[in-house]
Parts: structure tokens; C-alpha cells; sequence
């Protein structure tokens, strides 16, 4: 079963790590990548720039408009996430307690399970 592990960030919780804190999330991510790699779990895995980067578009009336900004103020957003395969839900969340967001106050692990996929080499439904 594929679970999507989301990162969700708060910007005034990671700019209240210290540097080498700051150095340990990078470092155990980059452990966390490589043990998933290496049992097979890991299907792919993005980290997404800040909100005030993004874009909100909407189509009304036939005509398209973009404006500035994550479409809802709020204080934590998506960081980035985890596309993992694995055998039980258990499993899941088991990983997703290895990542080291998950032991910081503040920073939130989200688990939600797939329910479709399309892209990332795959294309069939999975079973709900």
C-alpha cells in the first residue's frame, strides 16, 4: 500500500533551531532517504519551497487569474513529503517516526494513505 508521509513546517519553529539542530534534520533526512532506498519503500520523495513562492490560480467565468501566495493563511504548510510503498500501515508509520521533524515540538508528520496513482512509473488505482 503507498502512504504519502507529508512534512508539515512551521517557518517560527525552524527559525528557532539551532544551527547544528538545523544540520541534523538535513543529516537524518539524508539517512532516512538512504534506508528507504536501500529496503525498496522509497517511490519518491520532493521538498517544496515556502509558500510565499507559490501561486493560487483560479479559472472563473472562463477567464484565469493568479495571484500571490498560498491560498489560506496559515502558520504551518506542506514542506515537502515522502511517497513510500510498504506493507501495513504500521509500517508507515513507523517511518515516518525515523524522520527527524518528527522529534522536534512544533513540526508536524502527516501519513495519508494513497488512494490513486498516476506518474512515478505507476498508473494502477489503489484498492481503497
Amino acid at each position: 500500500m503507498k502512504y504519502l508521509i507529508i512534512m508539515q513546517v512551521d517557518p517560527a519553529v525552524l527559525e528557532s533551531l539551532t544551527e547544528a539542530q538545523g544540520r541534523e534534520i538535513g543529516t537524518g533526512h539524508g539517512r532516512f532517504m538512504e534506508e528507504i532506498t536501500r529496503t525498496g519503500e522509497l517511490i519518491g520523495t520532493q521538498a517544496l519551497a515556502d509558500p510565499s513562492r507559490s501561486a493560487v490560480v483560479s479559472v472563473r467565468d472562463g477567464a484565469t487569474t493568479v495571484t500571490d501566495g498560498p491560498f489560506v493563511e496559515a502558520k504551518e504548510y506542506m514542506g515537502g513529503f515522502y511517497l513510500v510503498d510498504v506493507e501495513t500501515p504500521e509500517r508507515a508509520y513507523e517511518l515516518a517516526a525515523k524522520i527527524p521533524d518528527a522529534a522536534i515540538e512544533g513540526l508536524a508528520i502527516e501519513v495519508r494513505p494513497v488512494v490513486f496513482t498516476a506518474g512515478f512509473g505507476l498508473s494502477e488505482p489503489e484498492a481503497s
